[in-house]
């Protein structure tokens, strides 16, 4: 049996006044004459982000969601080239512990996105360390935290540069320029526009790195359309990870604007997903992409609770009946 687990990204449409991603830009911090005030602005902002990420996270306590993506918005130009060297970790340790203690308490599974600005293949030598700069400051957040930094980490291969083949082999040759830590920390996803699963299977099953498998992108791109019969691979890349499977679930927004994220699921696209995959594992962690945030999963949960076939094991965790 399969235990299905819900998860959604980032905010609540639920929650208001507690945005996790509030900012400050570089051109209004330049602005600030005293530079050091400047940087306590942005050690306020990033508290108060931390604050509201525990807010969340009691919000998806009382609905029974364990499953949760992290802004990487948290810190504002924390990894901006004209603060290098400064502590950013240093004033906000204590809200950091106490998002990490709750969610361990809870047994919550939080886990990051970082921004398409992290291109491992990048042929350009200041992309690539750019990247690992990115990579770096999702990593000591979780540290600080408490949390594993194992595979809490998802994003995609990188671009094509009009080879797609040599850029591949560039994501290979570049992974051993990562430090071992980060490379721990890595999860790599399918995109709907550059890397099919099938791209993805072939550096995951050589590095050994986990793949989140997502099944919009694999409708927006793919070698082969029957994505089940590579199901098993993927698993596989699943296997020496402390963590369930992890998937990526959202709906194209129109068919002209087929690989935008709709506000909610398919309820009829995901039930198929799950009885082509309910028995494979123990358990699949879904993460909700839906411009709805949570309001999408409890649509769908609704959705979910009409089926004959679909046992409820909490308001946001099911299983399949055979």
């Amino acid at each position: 049996m399969t235990l299905f687990r819900l998860g959604y990204v980032a905010m609540s449409v639920h929650l208001h006044n507690a945005s996790p991603s509030q900012t400050v830009t570089y051109k209004r911090f330049a602005q600030m004459k005293d530079q050091e005030a400047a940087k306590r602005k942005l050690e306020r902002t990033a508290s108060a982000n931390l604050q509201n990420c525990l807010r969340l996270l009691k919000h998806n306590k009382a609905h029974d969601i364990q499953f949760f993506r992290l802004s990487s918005r948290l810190v504002p130009l924390a990894t901006h080239e004209a603060l290098q060297g400064w502590d950013y970790i240093g004033p906000i340790k204590q809200d950091l512990k106490m998002l990490g203690d709750y969610a361990g308490e809870n047994r919550m599974r939080l886990d990051f996105h970082p921004d398409h600005f992290v291109v491992l293949n990048a042929r350009d030598q200041e992309i690539f360390q750019s990247s690992i700069t990115v990579l770096k400051y999702h990593y000591l957040l979780l540290h600080h935290m408490g949390i594993d930094p194992t595979h809490r980490c998802v994003f995609h291969l990188g671009g094509r540069y009009k080879d797609k083949e040599s850029s591949l082999e560039r994501f290979i040759e570049n992974w051993a320029l990562v430090p071992k830590g980060i490379q721990k920390m890595v999860m790599i996803e399918n995109d709907d526009t550059s890397y099919t699963l099938n791209d993805c299977l072939y550096v995951c099953e050589k590095l050994q790195i986990p793949l989140v498998f997502d099944l919009h992108h694999h409708m927006a791109n793919y070698d082969h359309k029957e994505w089940e019969e590579n199901w098993s691979r993927v698993l596989e890349t699943w296997t020496h990870s402390p963590l369930p499977v992890k998937m990526h679930i959202s709906s194209p927004k129109s068919p002209e604007a087929f690989k935008s994220h709709a506000d909610y699921v398919d309820p009829d696209m995901f039930l198929t997903f799950i009885e082509k995959t309910a028995g494979t594992t123990d358990q699949i962690d879904c993460m909700i992409e839906a411009k709805q945030k949570d309001e999408a999963l409890f649509q769908l949960v609704g959705e979910l609770r009409k089926h004959p076939r679909i046992k409820m094991r909490s308001e946001s965790s099911f299983e399949w009946m055979r």
